[in-house]
């Protein structure tokens, strides 16, 4: 992150899969440095390239993270049906692209059966125990999901249940969700 920027803390985006459905939430405040913003942005988004739908959710910079979500489009207009390879195809450009360098933003995608964290170091990261957080408050929601996988609750809930811990606890969180499902092709 460069040093005149005024700090991106204001964000926390979760994904869980559980029981054949991934869902990814996210909260909707913006802060610039210690002000809020807005408390209603939509950090998560349905992609549909091709007819296969694909959610994500952001992390960072709302420009630059447009910016990835329009490229990922791409990758997977170019590589229909192909989550991990259009992810892979755009963090190797993340990486080597000097415009994209700069750009300061995370991502969580799935498809539904796969579910992947994309940075700019040229990570595709799938979570070990099918859940994934990111942003200012995504260790709180991490831990407070991880906690819930064993109990009855299913994936939305143990999502929302997961980001209200975290907006308890990070200012810069938010419990104004967007809230996004898809099922698994098994599912």
């Amino acid at each position: 992150m460069s040093e005149d920027f005024p700090g991106w803390h204001g964000t926390t985006i979760i994904g869980v899969r559980k029981g054949g459905r991934v869902v990814i939430a996210g909260d909707g405040q913006v802060t610039l440095g210690q002000t809020v913003i807005k408390g209603t942005a939509r950090k998560v988004r349905r992609l549909s390239p091709g007819g296969h739908e694909v959610v994500a959710g952001f992390a960072g910079s709302t420009a630059d993270a447009f910016t990835l979500l329009e490229r990922l489009e791409k990758k997977l207009e170019a590589t229909p049906g192909q989550l991990q390879r259009a992810s892979v195809e755009l963090a190797k450009d993340w990486r080597t692209d000097k415009y994209l360098q700069k750009l300061e933003a995370m991502l969580i995608v799935t498809d539904g059966d796969q579910l992947f964290v994309i940075t700019g170091a040229g990570d595709v990261l799938e979570p070990e125990f099918d859940v994934a957080a990111i942003g200012s408050g995504g260790n709180y929601a991490l831990a407070a999901a991880r906690g819930m996988m064993d109990t009855d609750k299913d994936a939305e809930q143990v999502a929302r249940d997961a980001m209200q811990i975290a907006a308890d606890i990070c200012v810069y969180t938010n419990g104004n969700l967007t809230v996004e499902t898809l099922e698994g092709r098994a599912g």
